[in-house]
């Protein structure tokens, strides 16, 4: 089977074929760095990392070239940075360093690069006079704009025609504009903002450009899949294409486009105006890092996904069972790498479809649990941590995964458990039972079988 994806831009599901398969080049939009990461942030950081890991199975890790921004020049950093009094770097790199402690806790690799937008400045103003030189960009009053009417394919993303989205668009109607729908390339910085010297005047870059102006630095003219939240395919994606294309004489900007779905909490969109924002930080505190991310994983990346208290439990139930399939085969050892299991890729191939692969890991479990002979254990040890690695799961040993939250530490559990068999050896059953108990009563199920004696967290 070959990998398939969505194509946000053509609106149907496509085979993958990169441009270069010894250089498959991948770009997702991360964060704008002013606040604390929620949920909705964490999505698309688990959901293009797990396509990121599938292209480095199936084309090499040394072929497959990643990058993921941090937007350090915006609106809203500029507004939190006055409101502290302070310059935007200081803004940037506190919230820069809590998004990578954040996407780290939740096994998110990474990036191969991760250019800053502050960075490339430079690159951006010798962009904006490209484009002014072919005409599809004009400076007015300190501004320098993108003309939209200059570029007839433009909504060929979102699919509206230009007069739909002049009529809906939420877009700013100002007296420098030629067209309402043209957007902002340059803008003026005044009263303290963050600024760069530049032929239009002190200002600094719109956001829509910074993106481009990246790419075309660290990725070139033209890249295999460019990747975000459905939230920015109008018009962050949307006027990206206009510049980069404009910018480059008609080629292709990004050969795929792959967008994931909202995150709706207690089945409403999340929002800061709803009150409703769920922190990664705070959701930290309740789980570990690989019970969120299962969680995210559990819908397909295009579709919404339903965010509730009951998702951590849920996710947290499912790797217990995985984990403890793991446990027992700890007596296996692997002569050679981990190999994912074909279902498994079969099912990621499919358009990165999450839920399938998690059920395929449901059905390894079961194989896992019910092999007899050595060499069915060991491919099944193999193929679990081997689709795992695929799914950003399965990193830890089990003793660590199910000793978080206990009152005690896995070394003392298996020190207690040798006290226990040696108690039982020596018949004193009491003894036996009392430490049984003891580790009852904190959470551990002390399990007994053919292979010797296992310990799990009881389920809550």
């Amino acid at each position: 089977m070959s990998l398939t994806v969505f194509n946000s831009y053509s609106g149907v599901r496509e085979v993958f074929l990169p441009n270069d398969p010894k250089r498959v080049t991948v770009y997702a939009c991360g964060p704008t760095v002013y606040n604390n990461a929620h949920i909705g942030n964490a999505r698309p950081a688990v959901v293009f990392d797990v396509l990121v890991r599938l292209l480095r199975h199936l084309y090499g890790s040394k072929h497959v070239i990643y990058a993921r921004n941090i937007t350090d020049v915006d609106d809203k950093i500029n507004a939190a940075a006055q409101k502290e009094g302070v310059p935007i770097s200081i803004i940037t790199e506190r919230y820069t360093k809590i998004y990578h402690r954040d996407v780290e806790a939740l096994g998110v690799l990474p990036p191969d690069l991760e250019p800053r937008a502050t960075d490339h400045i430079e690159e951006m103003k010798v962009m904006i006079e490209r484009l002014i030189a072919k005409g599809h960009a004009y400076a007015r009053d300190g501004h320098v704009l993108f003309d939209v009417p200059s570029y007839s394919e433009y909504g060929a993303l979102s699919k509206c025609n230009q007069d739909e989205i002049v009529a809906g668009a939420r877009v700013e109607v100002a007296p420098y504009k030629k067209n309402p729908s043209d957007f902002v390339l340059w803008k003026p910085s005044v009263d303290g903002q963050a600024g760069w010297d530049s032929i239009w005047g002190f200002g600094r870059p719109g956001w829509h450009l910074e993106c481009s102006a990246m790419i075309e630095s660290h990725l070139g003219e033209t890249i295999d899949i460019h990747a975000g939240g459905r939230d920015l395919l109008f018009p962050h994606h949307e006027n990206e294409i206009a510049q980069s294309v404009c910018a480059h004489d008609g080629k292709t900007f990004a050969r795929y486009w792959m967008h994931n779905g909202f995150v709706n909490i207690d089945h409403e969109k999340m929002s800061k105006s709803s009150g409703n924002v769920t922190l990664v930080s705070d959701l930290l505190d309740e789980a570990p890092g690989e019970a969120i991310r299962y969680a995210l994983l559990s819908a397909h990346y295009r579709q919404p996904l339903g965010w509730s208290s009951a998702s951590l439990v849920l996710a947290r139930r499912n790797l217990n069972r995985i984990y403890e399939a793991l446990r027992l085969l700890k007596d296996v050892r692997l002569e050679t790498p981990p190999m994912p299991a074909p279902s498994v890729i079969a099912a990621l191939e499919d358009d990165l479809n999450t839920p399938k692969a998690m059920v395929e890991m449901a059905a390894l479990v079961r194989l896992a649990n019910t092999a007899q002979d050595e060499n069915a254990r060991r491919d099944a040890k193999s193929n679990l941590i081997g689709s795992g690695a695929l799914l950003g799961i399965l990193e830890q040993e089990p003793v660590k995964w199910f000793a978080q939250g206990l009152e005690v530490d896995s070394n003392e559990i298996d020190e207690l458990i040798e006290a226990r068999n040696a108690a039982r050896k020596a018949k004193d059953y009491e003894k036996a039972d009392q430490i049984r108990d003891d580790l009852n009563a904190r959470g551990v199920v002390i399990e007994d079988n053919n292979r010797g004696t296992s310990w799990r967290l009881a389920k809550k």
